[in-house]
């Protein structure tokens, strides 16, 4: 029989995605105070932060095929036990090793969150409301990364940095509760998905496909600029405009505040538009924000609305293509909905990591690397979100 989702289930679906910025964003504004306190180089002060998003990433690919092999429940409830293992272990962390080991536990965890979330709205809500139901959960999203930079950033001013993951153990110890209860399995009879065959011949099964490919790469390459732009915003914040911490969460919430938008407009414009259209507009205006930015940045204008404003207008552009290409990829091959998801997500943070870690390797304490890290992701970004609508135009 088919269960119909009630509201305890959507609130505590949409809860979990919050783990995702607890494990993020809350740690951005620590990046300075974590550089100082355990005197680590700028490149080393990265890796605290880019670990977890590597972790995330191969987190996620796991995670996908294994809901989609022994059900969506115990997987969720196995990574969100995870994600408190590691905030543990991070709050007692007094040396780098430790806190890269905690903060990789920790990551790991969280990779359940949005990649299982999508998935089950899928289960859940069906291919026929999916993008509705993505553009919704994620809309509900952007709520942790409006609020855990600027938590973030009081919690170090007042209790050091130690204090954020002692934050993020007890709001997860929250949404743990809430899946545990409300949550049920959405996937039938998930003992018998295995006949799907290998992994690696759902892989590649699924980029086989250019269209799946450049819609994965798109995201990949979209997050890439956003987390370039906003790591190097809470250096340059701290050390190059010697702002505090909990400044930098308040300008922060224009970067959350514009997904916020873009996923409105996506949410209003349902299905009247093409995948195709809208991840090509989304890649046109997050190149247009990053130009925009590196022309002040050029011009010697640096202020922090100057680092942050342009950024609106980035994270508007993803949330205006997200929902669009997670449900076109996961739609590709619908018995590997799940297995897509996971790509997706381990796309989307394999790109932020390696484009996080790479400004690390080249940050100089200027603006100017940061404006040439995200110039080249913005540029991939853009290739790769034009790619499907010339398929199309080949298809038709």
């Amino acid at each position: 029989m088919t269960r119909t989702p009630g509201r305890r289930f959507a609130i505590a679906l949409a809860s979990i995605s919050f783990i995702g910025p607890l494990a993020v964003h809350l740690f951005l504004p620590a990046i300075p105070a974590v550089k100082q306190a355990l005197v680590l180089s700028d490149a080393s002060a990265q890796l605290t932060f880019s670990i977890a998003l590597f972790g995330m990433a191969f987190a996620t690919l796991a995670y996908g095929s294994l809901s989609d092999r022994h059900g969506r429940r115990p997987v969720l409830l196995s990574g969100l036990g995870l994600f408190l293992l590691g905030s543990i272990v991070s709050a007692a962390a007094h040396n780098m090793t430790l806190l890269v080991v905690g903060r990789l536990t920790q990551a790991v965890g969280a990779g359940c969150g949005i990649t299982l979330v999508r998935t089950i709205a899928r289960d859940a809500y069906g291919p026929e409301r999916l993008v509705k139901a993505i553009a919704y959960i994620t809309m509900f999203y952007t709520l942790g990364p409006m609020i855990a930079p600027l938590v973030g950033g009081i919690l170090i001013d007042a209790l050091g940095w130690r204090s954020v993951f002692a934050f993020a153990l007890v709001a997860g110890g929250a949404i743990f509760l809430a899946a545990f209860c409300w949550i049920y399995e959405t996937h039938p009879k998930p003992e018998t998905v295995a006949d799907g065959g290998s992994v690696l011949a759902n892989y590649r099964l699924l980029f086989g496909n250019a269209r799946f490919s450049a819609l994965v790469l798109q995201t990949g390459f979209s997050t890439g600029t956003f987390l370039t732009l906003a790591t190097a915003a809470s250096i340059l914040m701290k050390e190059f405009l010697h702002r505090p911490s909990a400044e930098f969460g308040l300008y922060f919430l224009l970067f959350p505040i514009g997904f916020f938008c873009g996923n409105l407009v996506t949410s209003r414009v349902g299905t009247r538009l093409s995948t195709e259209k809208i991840v090509l507009a989304g890649s046109l205006v997050s190149s247009a924000g990053v130009a925009a930015e590196a022309a002040f940045v050029l011009a010697g204008h640096v202020t922090p609305l100057v680092l942050f404003l342009p950024g609106f207008f980035v994270t508007m552009a993803q949330g205006l293509a997200l929902p669009y290409a997670q449900s076109g990829a996961m739609a590709t091959v619908p018995r590997l909905a799940g297995t897509a998801s996971g790509i997706g997500v381990f796309v989307q943070h394999l790109c932020g990591a390696a484009f996080v870690q790479l400004y690390g390797v080249v940050a100089n304490g200027t603006p100017r690397r940061m404006i040439v890290v995200a110039a080249f992701a913005s540029a991939l970004c853009l290739t790769a979100g034009a790619l499907p609508s010339v398929l199309a135009r080949a298809k038709s």
